[in-house]
């Protein structure tokens, strides 16, 4: 998961097509988006996935700027092990949106989200 959030963050189109399961990866993949800037990665709940899992699910929070305004990516992914690679399936979106400075923050902290996952 890790990985895939770095390659998100690089743009590396390549590793990303690598590491997705060949039987749900796009034709294409748009990560040209420059008003976006990845700010940081969570992971919330891992099920599965450990050496001689053949299955796997990662529960995770991606955050991130988007024109001035702090939002982030909350989702849980599946992913295959074959061969010994792990490869990303799918996954269900849990929310996506724009985080208020002074709402709660998401990862559970109980702090406001300016001074914890919104700090820059």
């Amino acid at each position: 998961m890790r990985s895939r959030y770095t390659a998100y963050v690089m743009g590396d189109e390549a590793y990303l097509r690598a590491s997705w399961h060949e039987t749900t990866c796009p034709e294409s993949l748009n990560l040209k988006q420059a008003d976006i800037q990845w700010t940081g990665l969570s992971i919330c709940k891992i099920l599965g996935g450990r050496a001689g899992d053949q299955r796997g699910v990662v529960e995770f929070i991606a955050k991130y700027n988007v024109s001035g305004k702090s939002a982030q990516i909350h989702e849980s992914s599946r992913f295959i092990n074959q061969s010994g690679r792990w490869f990303y399936v799918d996954g269900d979106l849990i929310s996506e949106n724009t985080v208020a400075r002074n709402a709660a923050c998401s990862c559970g902290s109980g702090k406001k989200f300016k001074r914890c996952c919104g700090k820059a």
